[in-house]
């Protein structure tokens, strides 16, 4: 359980800076697309922990 709350808090972190740093490079499309994926990987990391947090598994 507290492995999950970890993976859950450091899955928020990287969403919220993926999406931060997109956003400020709004202009160079070589870091937005790196930015993109980062903040999908972080994307991907939340649902996956809450929903295995909200199953019980």
């Amino acid at each position: 359980m507290i492995w999950s709350v970890i993976f859950l808090v450091i899955g928020i972190m990287v969403l919220v800076a993926g999406l931060y740093y997109f956003l400020k490079e709004k202009n160079d499309p070589e870091s937005r697309k790196i930015y993109g994926i980062v903040s999908v990987a972080g994307a991907v990391i939340v649902v996956y922990t809450a929903v295995k947090l909200l199953a019980g598994f």
